[in-house]
């Protein structure tokens, strides 16, 4: 077991019909219940860590905690920096042993946007790293990305185009109608299929990543509606979609706001049936399965990647 870069992860998810699941990571239950999801499933697996995880759990700690990670389970993974900032959090994180980083220039002009990612590329590439970068703007909050529905733009596919020969960038995550955070469509919700399959068809052996593609599953709401706060108008992508997306060069599909769903959803059931309980392991441990479920759920029924390695 090693940590990997997602290059041949990608090469064989390219031109297929499915992709691999890439979920954020926070603290040791979170990613105990993933690894142990994915191990079972025989799927390729990336974790990563966004600007919050970092402030919250510490890089080292949640490094260490991967590492521990595929010593029990025997897997490779490709640890990944979700949503870097600027070129000195790529750097830090190439440095510490991350194999995969990604620069998010979406809210520069184009040329400010190509240059400093193609600034990350030449960093990273030049220490084995691979680079994810973004071009279009998603909607949404998550963490410290926060983009509201009039500044939401989709990918343009010649731009496209023009960015990964310019910047020499491994993977892109396009715009095309998901939305950071749950999901609020007003009416239906819909994905541009006709935009992805042009970006495809024009970068053929490009792999396109989708942010913000949680499904917000029903069950999970629903318990957190009923052990706790509401949480108002949560809709996720359609299941259908993302499969159906899987089939054009979207080769990772990023999970967060399901894994919180589960986790919070399980944590207010035990305390409303248990309000006396402190003991963590009590409350933590029932968490950690319902992660493992939950993700068990995306690897067979939306990423398609069961004994995908």
């Amino acid at each position: 077991m090693a940590l990997i870069t997602s290059t041949k992860m990608f090469e064989k998810a390219i031109g297929s019909d499915y992709a691999v699941g890439a979920f954020n990571v926070n603290n040791m239950e979170i990613i105990q219940g993933i690894v142990d999801a994915a191990k079972e499933e025989s799927a390729p697996l990336i974790l990563q860590v966004s600007a919050g995880a970092r402030k919250y759990a510490k890089p080292i700690y949640l490094v260490k905690l991967v590492e521990a990670a595929m010593a029990d389970t025997g897997l490779d993974i490709v640890l990944h920096l979700d949503h870097g900032e600027d070129f000195e959090i790529c750097k830090k994180c190439v440095d510490d042993g991350f194999t995969s980083v990604m620069i998010d220039g979406s809210k520069y002009p184009l040329e400010q946007n190509i240059e400093l990612t193609k600034k990350v590329v030449d960093y990273a590439h030049s220490k084995g790293v691979v680079v994810e970068a973004e071009l279009g703007k998603l909607a949404g909050i998550e963490d410290d990305v926060n983009v509201s529905s009039q500044d939401a733009t989709f990918t343009d596919p010649d731009q496209a185009v023009e960015f990964v020969e310019r910047t020499g960038v491994d993977s892109l995550a396009i715009a095309i109608g998901t939305s950071h955070g749950a999901y609020k469509f007003k009416g239906e919700p819909r994905l541009d299929f006709e935009r992805l399959k042009k970006i495809s068809k024009m970068l053929p052996d490009t792999a396109l990543v989708l942010h913000g593609a949680s499904t917000v599953l029903p069950e999970f709401v629903e318990m957190c509606n009923n052990y706790g706060g509401k949480i108002p108008g949560a809709q996720g992508v359609p299941e259908e979609m993302l499969r159906e997306a899987a089939k054009y060069n979207i080769c990772k599909i990023n999970i967060d706001t399901d894994l919180r769903l589960a986790m919070t959803a399980s944590i207010r059931k035990m305390f409303s049936e248990n309000p006396s309980e402190f003991d963590p392991r009590k409350y933590l441990g029932p968490a950690r399965d319902a992660i493992k479920e939950m993700v068990q759920h995306k690897i067979k029924n939306v990423l398609n990647a069961s004994n995908r390695l």
